[in-house]
């Protein structure tokens, strides 16, 4: 399974507008869009879409931007994996219509394809923004060390012939 880049997307822009709030901070289309390189204007269809739903506040003009609709740990992720994504139907005989797989009346496939898709959401819902943002939070402070150490210099030996 495969998350559309809606989904990718939407997530994206809740990790940073919660790390943002983390920093006191109101985040921006264009910033996300930057850091991303993701168009701005499909950026700005999903914080729409988003705003929509209650996950995000918009607010326009000098000194507006994009916020948290509500707490990082009231965001459970496999909520909003469910409103952004369209389609989960794994296989064709998911589907409400006519299966054409030779296989359908023996066929067991379906079910632990189901079974998945219904382990998959419950580790999802499992985790809200606010787990999501802890774990990031370490991660990026250890990048952030990393990139940031300086190296030791080396010492050549030249060799002379």
């Amino acid at each position: 399974m495969r998350l559309t880049h809606w989904t990718d997307y939407s997530l994206r822009v809740l990790m940073y507008c919660a790390q943002c709030e983390a920093q006191q901070s109101v985040a921006t289309i264009q910033a996300i869009a930057d850091q991303h390189g993701i168009s701005k204007s499909h950026l700005t269809k999903i914080v729409m879409t988003l705003a929509a739903d209650g996950y995000l506040q918009t607010s326009r003009g000098r000194g507006g931007g994009i916020c948290l609709g509500r707490p990082a740990a009231q965001i459970v992720l496999g909520e909003v994996v469910r409103k952004t994504e369209t389609d989960f139907q794994m296989v064709e005989c998911f589907g409400e219509g006519q299966s054409h797989c030779a296989l359908l009346p023996a066929c067991h496939l379906k079910n632990v394809l189901a079974q998945a898709l219904e382990a998959f959401f419950a580790t999802l819902d499992g985790i809200t923004l606010a787990d999501l943002m802890d774990t990031t939070q370490a991660r990026m402070a250890t990048l952030q060390t990393l990139a940031f150490k300086p190296q030791a210099a080396r010492s050549r030996k030249v060799v002379m012939t």
